[in-house]
């Protein structure tokens, strides 16, 4: 990997982050489509980092890709979410499809410049595919579809109506029949347009059908939950980092000392610099697990279908550790910056809740519990993470 290049491409990304931080607050009270902000990212071409050179793409690595969807989420993690995913939904056919379909999709992607999005979600089983004539027709509805508005590209899952079985569907998201729902209304990830995509007898044809995506065949067809549950450490990482610069800002210039302190400006005050001391020595910590699990993540990836089980299950278990460690470090200081900053930092017009607010949404995403019985199940039993859904 060309060390340059990949430089060249993060400093594009935090060039462009210091621009969305210019609105991240107004945005975040006005939730709906971040369209201004998804067409930059059109024109940037960051939306083709890890689609292969053969293909036409930048052929980055995820730790690129990784590293860039943290930047962003410093100042806007709900721009983090929708690139983000926009990766994690352009190498589907990679993982699940056909060498025909992956060539396909990754080259109509760069032709297109296609915007991905996520509707799989495959605990919303609602979905229902039948066979008709030599096609399919698509009824139902999914839930948690991010970045569905402004997108180009729908990867689905949907219960197949004869065999039961959980299939996953490329379409577009233009085709007649979808119906992308103005529903999303949460506290946090305002702009991520998470909500739900409905489908009114939508053609399918059988060159969009993917594969069964709860029968696994190879340890590489896993490989997806390993890249969703790193992004989502990354993401974490990235809302945790914000909030510490944006912290540190504040208190620098108007956190006023308090009045037994002893100290004339607040940056001197023993109790403020032992917050900040712990955040710093956290946030290192955070960060070295989740750039180890990056690499280690990038190596597992380029074993592709050469992958074992056991190297899947390594990768799977640094993952979580990171994972735990995002959840539990970036929930802390994204609330401790307030005992920092002080009671005027709470002022609607900073919008420093939406560091919580957006991390708190994104971190029940999947009970974070169950990736600690995980690390527990293999520190104690020395048993790695079994595949599914979400590990």
């Amino acid at each position: 990997m060309d060390i340059k290049e990949s430089q060249s491409y993060l400093d594009i990304a935090k060039s462009l982050a210091e621009e969305f931080a210019q609105t991240a607050v107004v945005r975040d009270v006005k939730g709906g489509t971040p369209k201004n902000e998804r067409d930059r990212l059109r024109e940037t071409n960051l939306l083709k980092l890890i689609i292969p050179k053969e293909y036409g793409g930048l052929g980055q690595s995820w730790i690129t890709v990784l590293q860039i969807t943290r930047e962003f989420a410093k100042v806007d993690s709900s721009i983090a979410h929708v690139f983000s995913y926009h990766h994690l939904g352009v190498v589907i056919p990679h993982i699940f499809g056909s060498a025909e379909q992956k060539q396909r999709y990754y080259t109509e992607t760069i032709r297109n410049n296609w915007f991905w999005c996520n509707a799989l979600n495959p605990l919303d089983k609602r979905n229902i595919l039948t066979p008709e004539n030599n096609y399919f027709r698509l009824n139902g509805i999914k839930s948690f579809c991010s970045g569905s508005h402004d997108s180009d590209i729908l990867p689905i899952t949907a219960i197949h109506q004869e065999t039961g079985e959980l299939i996953i569907l490329v379409i577009p998201t233009q085709r007649l029949g979808v119906t992308v729902n103005d529903d999303w209304d949460n506290i946090g990830q305002r702009q991520t347009d998470s909500g739900s995509v409905t489908f009114e007898n939508v053609l399918v044809y059988p060159e969009e059908i993917l594969g069964i995506r709860d029968k696994p065949s190879q340890p590489f067809t896993t490989i997806r939950a390993c890249l969703t549950q790193l992004n989502l450490a990354n993401i974490y990482l990235g809302i945790a980092q914000g909030a510490f610069a944006a912290a540190k800002t504040y208190t620098r210039t108007k956190t006023k000392p308090w009045l037994t302190s002893g100290v004339k400006n607040a940056n001197q005050d023993p109790y403020i610099l032992e917050d900040y001391g712990k955040m710093w020595a956290d946030l290192q910590a955070a960060r070295c697990l989740v750039d180890e699990a990056g690499e280690l993540l990038q190596a597992t990836w380029e074993q592709e279908w050469s992958l074992t089980a056991e190297q899947r299950g390594e990768c799977a278990l640094l993952i979580a550790s990171a994972k735990i460690v995002t959840t539990k470090i970036g929930l802390e200081i994204t609330n401790r910056i307030f005992e920092v900053m002080g009671a005027h930092a709470t002022s609607a017009k900073y919008g420093f809740d939406r560091y919580w607010r957006n991390l708190r949404t994104f971190t029940l995403h999947d009970p974070v519990v169950y990736k600690i019985r995980d690390v527990g199940n293999w520190a104690l039993n020395d048993e790695l993470p079994k595949p599914n859904f979400y590990s």
